[in-house]
């Protein structure tokens, strides 16, 4: 078995993902095979970070385009996601892996502040940190907040996961001629304008010389996969 390319990571969940076959909330059989990944993946001896998104629940610029201010919307988002973190590291400490949630907001009943203290202490201790809340902030996007939480951790790579296997120049869904980039620049990736990832999140990677890898998360092990260096995704580094 090869060994792991990276030894600290964040990644990237979707929202929309958790819902499995349905169009909104949270597909229990889901979240257990993603808990079960992230076990696999972090017994390879790789300290990980999760930052899941909110779509499944509350899309911030759904919400502001029908009359709700954005900062409003974009907080209803926010709070999404500590639902999905809390669903996901109950998943995990389910199974018998222990698991911290923390949120970029304050609320003590629910789950710890993330402080990146809280961070480092709970991934030396073997646990898998679940972050949510994004930034704290609207107008920031939760592939956003991957990058900047991977930056302030220390972690070695940022994995986003998806519904294809790496950056394509297009849908491949709806364009059978689309091309399938093996490694891109940051900037390529900017420049290109491919809607993986927002432009500000690969912006503040290229800042902070963190490398993206995109890549299909349908098949179970996808995450170890990568990490080993074994599997098919797109490396936007450099």
């Amino acid at each position: 078995m090869a060994e792991p390319v990276y030894r600290r990571v964040v990644v990237k969940l979707s929202g929309e993902y958790l819902a499995g076959p349905h169009s909104h909330g949270i597909d229990q059989p889901t979240v257990d095979r993603i808990a079960d990944d992230l076990i696999a993946a972090q017994k390879l001896g790789i300290e990980i970070a999760v930052v899941v998104g909110g779509g499944n629940m509350v899309r911030g610029v759904e919400v502001s385009s029908q009359g709700v201010s954005r900062p409003t919307g974009d907080t209803m988002g926010m709070l999404a996601t500590v639902m999905n973190c809390l669903a996901l590291e109950a998943a995990i400490q389910r199974k018998g892996s222990p698991a911290l949630a923390l949120s970029a907001f304050v609320m003590p009943e629910v789950c710890e502040l993330f402080t990146r203290a809280a961070a480092h202490k709970a991934l030396a201790e073997g646990r898998i940190v679940v972050l949510g809340g994004g930034t704290g902030n609207p107008y920031f996007t939760t592939d956003t907040t991957a990058v900047l939480r991977a930056a302030e951790i220390g972690a070695q790579a940022v994995l986003k996961a998806t519904n294809v296997d790496g950056v394509y120049s297009a849908d491949p869904k709806k364009d059978p001629a689309a091309k399938r980039f093996d490694r891109l620049t940051h900037s390529q990736a900017i420049e290109g304008g491919y809607k993986v990832m927002d432009a500000t999140a690969f912006a503040l990677a290229r800042e902070t010389s963190l490398p993206i890898i995109v890549f299909s998360i349908a098949e179970p092990g996808a995450i170890g996969a990568m990490l080993r260096g074994e599997g098919r995704g797109t490396v936007v580094a450099g």
